[in-house]
């Protein structure tokens, strides 16, 4: 049987894809590592292209180094996400490569060629990095991966000095987290997200027996983690690029399971997003302390 690569979720009907195929992207829990695979080690391999440009390469390009010579590789994006500009990095790559289009979507086809350009570079340029401007570990495609996203900083700006056993949902690259534990009077800190490349940067930054980080999807929550004291989060609200107001609801709602009676959960939050209704239902009393530049700062209490 062929082996078969899988790079994302498509949506139903899109392709088609073979039974067993091997999930590689990061977004996915218990997925593989595509970086780790070995060369030349796959017949084929199926992409729904990221978005970044660095990232769309760098996942590109790895692909190609993992598919044997004469391996066939499709990929695909939205039209309006990048689809229109797959071709021309597939050429670059080695090319010559098959395009179409239907559903909204552009689909390149490409049989691996015997030898490949410009793959070293790309994967150079999408793989983690200390990058100065952070002082920390990040990497194309983990969110805000180059810059602090404004909205954790204005809940940076403030956060009390907490204290006891607390949680970091959605905890990305750790920069909300290293502050956190800034406090001496943090006993733990589990830090959880669904990006594997964030794990492991938030794993080089968080250099600290107190934290642990976890790769887990917070709308799967096992009911590990129960009795915190404090919970922080700047809680996501886009699924594969579509927003979807209802991420940030889930992240309330395990945040209010994982809490103590009278644990206290800071969270930022887009000023449009809509979480008063679900703040209301699963705390005590939820009260706004910074609202400006688009973000709301909340501080809600089990």
């Amino acid at each position: 049987m062929a082996a078969t690569l899988l790079y994302g979720a498509p949506a139903p009907g899109l392709v088609e894809v073979p039974p067993g195929a091997v999930q590689v992207s990061p977004l996915i829990p218990g997925s593989r590592d595509l970086a780790t695979l070995p060369d030349a080690s796959f017949d084929q391999a199926i992409v729904l292209a990221p978005g970044g440009t660095l990232e769309r390469d760098y996942v590109l390009a790895n692909t190609l180094r993992v598919l044997k010579p004469g391996g066939s590789l499709l990929t695909f994006a939205p039209k309006d996400k990048g689809g229109s500009r797959l071709k021309k990095v597939l050429e670059r790559f080695g090319g010559p490569v098959g395009e179409d289009a239907r559903r909204h979507h552009r689909f390149c086809r490409l049989s691996r060629p015997a030898e490949l350009t410009g793959i070293a570079e790309a994967i150079a340029a999408g793989s983690p990095r200390l990058v100065p401007a952070l002082g920390a570990w990040s990497q194309p495609g983990v969110f805000s991966w180059d810059r602090l996203d404004p909205g954790s900083a204005r809940l940076i700006a403030k956060l009390p000095t907490l204290a006891g056993h607390g949680a970091d949902l959605g905890c990305g690259a750790g920069l909300l987290a290293a502050h956190v534990l800034a406090s001496p009077a943090v006993t733990t800190l589990a830090c959880l997200d669904s990006d594997r490349r964030a794990v492991a940067c938030a794993e080089h930054n968080l250099n600290d027996p107190r934290a642990t980080v976890r790769w887990s999807d917070v709308r799967q929550w096992d009911d590990s983690l129960v009795g915190l004291d404090f919970v922080v989060m700047n809680p996501p609200f886009h699924d594969g690029g579509t927003e979807d107001r209802e991420l940030g609801v889930a992240f309330v709602r395990t945040a209010a399971r994982m809490l103590r009676r009278g644990g206290v959960c800071w969270l930022v939050a887009n000023r449009h997003l809509p979480y008063e209704a679900v703040l209301a239902s699963a705390f005590e009393t939820a009260t706004v302390r910074d609202d400006a530049g688009g973000y709301k700062v909340i501080e809600a209490h089990r």
